[in-house]
């Protein structure tokens, strides 16, 4: 997986109020090749991070508030796709969710409840899509770009070997399927495009903070580390690469 083409510098982060998301942000905020980086959050998020990243490139960063659930919120940032020649080089869905309030990942089918199943299809699944159905119009054709929406290991059905985490499991290799099926399509849609999904590794945000107990210190990364290390296998990408899951160091992860 090597490519010798830069990505052109109109770039979007979903989900970059903190975070890997954040961190994203300000490494490609850093890069000379980047003219403009559009960043979203919700609402309601701290956003102390991208002010700072705001005040440091003020012209380069726009912010806006996404709901990845709502229509209307992913129309709006369609329209604003289509304000760019060309719309956007790379896209990085990077919003996710593994627990919030009482919510948290189940460790046994009795500990499985439908509406919490259902808002992590809604979050980890079915936004990223609705995200590339309402940008895709905006791409042209035969241009270079890159889809690329944050996965995990556990996502992968040929690796689970422990079980548990049934709904952020499922989800995830939900949206792996997802941006398989899509990448088939933008073969003959936008055959320059390459779509993917991105495993970061375990990171050391407030997703996986507590669940950290058990992880060997040098395999936790921080958010820093973890966007140099997606951007490089970003770099690399070619749309032979389209369709497949990659892990933070390039490898590939089976389904």
């Amino acid at each position: 997986m090597k490519s010798n083409q830069t990505l052109g510098g109109t770039r979007l982060v979903i989900g970059a109020s903190r975070g890997i998301g954040l961190a994203l942000a300000r490494a490609q905020l850093a890069r000379p090749e980047v003219t403009t980086l559009v960043a979203t959050h919700r609402a309601g998020s701290r956003l102390d991070g991208l002010r700072e990243l705001g005040a440091q490139w003020p012209d380069k960063l726009l912010t806006a508030p996404l709901d990845v659930t709502d229509p209307r919120d992913l129309a709006e940032l369609g329209s604003l796709a289509r304000e760019f020649d060309g719309g956007f080089d790379l896209v990085i869905h990077a919003a996710g969710i593994l627990h919030e309030g009482a919510m948290g990942p189940e460790k046994s089918l009795a500990r499985c409840e439908a509406d919490q199943l259902i808002k992590l299809f809604e979050v980890n699944s079915i936004a990223p899509l609705m995200t590339a159905q309402a940008l895709l119009p905006a791409q042209p054709r035969k241009k270079r770009f890159v889809f690329a929406a944050l996965s995990a290991m556990v996502g992968s059905i040929g690796d689970n070997r422990l079980g548990g985490w049934y709904g952020y499991r499922a989800s995830k290799a939900a949206l792996n399927q997802f941006i398989r099926t899509l990448s088939n399509e933008c073969r003959v849609s936008h055959p320059q495009a390459a779509v993917v999904v991105l495993h970061p590794g375990t990171t050391d945000t407030a997703l996986t903070r507590p669940f950290q107990r058990n992880i060997d210190p040098q395999r936790l990364y921080t958010p820093e580390q973890t966007a140099v290390r997606l951007l490089r296998v970003i770099d690399g990408l070619k749309p032979a690469d389209s369709g497949h899951f990659f892990n933070w160091d390039g490898s590939e992860i089976p389904w």
